[in-house]
């Protein structure tokens, strides 16, 4: 059973083929969400996955909820892993996944994180991949995923495997925080209706159903299941799309895009 979220779809590739590999079921985490609380009994031997991308330093905050509304039933045969992707590092956020898990009496085995292209282009100091250095990461993170697939069916555990950069507990605790409690919102996204051809691509590519085709133009719900991934700013094929004005002169990508 692996669980995931993905917004530009690093993520989602990332857990296609480990579920392809392992032969685990795979669970969008905001289609399970809708469903409201849920539990969830594993079979013996199963594995229990749970990949996503980090917002901020620190686990998104839909997959926290996801787990706190969540119960799971798990044997001692069961092993629990989680796969996380990021631009650069993703800090405490094992640690901080590994507690939401111990409240609900579940601990990771082992934890592995790959290093993908940037998608996050929201603060000062970030900016999309150059096409050569997109190139090199999905490489790079192809080859470890491949050797990560390996000790996940071998079940093998205290394996850790994660780029936690410099100041984890800074990037989580004080930047990661900041993010979480201020930049998590739709209110800033904002539409050029001179550019807009209302095709409502950054409406389907909505992970969480927050963005609708109003008389044919982009209009955010303001319901607060906004997770600030981005799919829609980067999907927008006329970049008419933005959050605030950072964004204006900033890059898009996507998983696949150049296909």
């Amino acid at each position: 059973m692996i669980f995931y979220f993905s917004g530009t779809g690093n993520t989602r590739w990332a857990a296609e083929r480990l579920a392809q590999e392992t032969g685990e079921r795979l669970l969008f985490i905001p289609d399970e969400m809708k469903k409201g609380k849920c539990e969830y009994k594993l079979q013996e031997g199963e594995r229990l996955g749970f990949c996503f991308p980090v917002h901020g330093w620190q686990p998104p905050r839909i997959v926290r909820k996801f787990i706190d509304n969540s119960e799971f039933k798990i044997l001692n045969s069961n092993f629990i892993y989680a796969l996380v992707t990021c631009g650069d590092s993703i800090g405490r956020t094992m640690e901080m996944l590994d507690k939401d898990l111990r409240k609900k009496g579940l601990r990771l085995d082992s934890a592995f994180s790959l290093i993908m292209p940037e998608s996050y282009v929201c603060l000062p100091f970030m900016y999309t991949d150059m096409p050569e250095r997109e190139h090199e990461k999905i490489s790079k993170a192809s080859e470890d995923l491949d050797r990560y697939t390996g000790m996940i069916k071998e079940r093998k555990t205290d394996e850790v495997h994660t780029q936690r950069g410099l100041t984890p507990w800074t990037f989580s605790h004080v930047i990661g925080a900041y993010f979480n409690s201020y930049m998590i919102t739709d209110k800033k996204f904002t539409v050029d209706t001179d550019l807009c051809i209302h095709c409502g691509k950054c409406a389907n590519v909505c992970p969480t159903g927050d963005l609708l085709m109003k008389d044919g133009t982009p209009t955010w719900l303001h319901d607060d299941s906004c997770t600030n991934c981005l799919a829609c700013y980067h999907h927008c094929p006329k970049h008419a799309i933005n959050y605030g004005s950072i964004t204006r002169k900033r890059g898009q990508y996507y998983f696949g895009h150049e296909k």
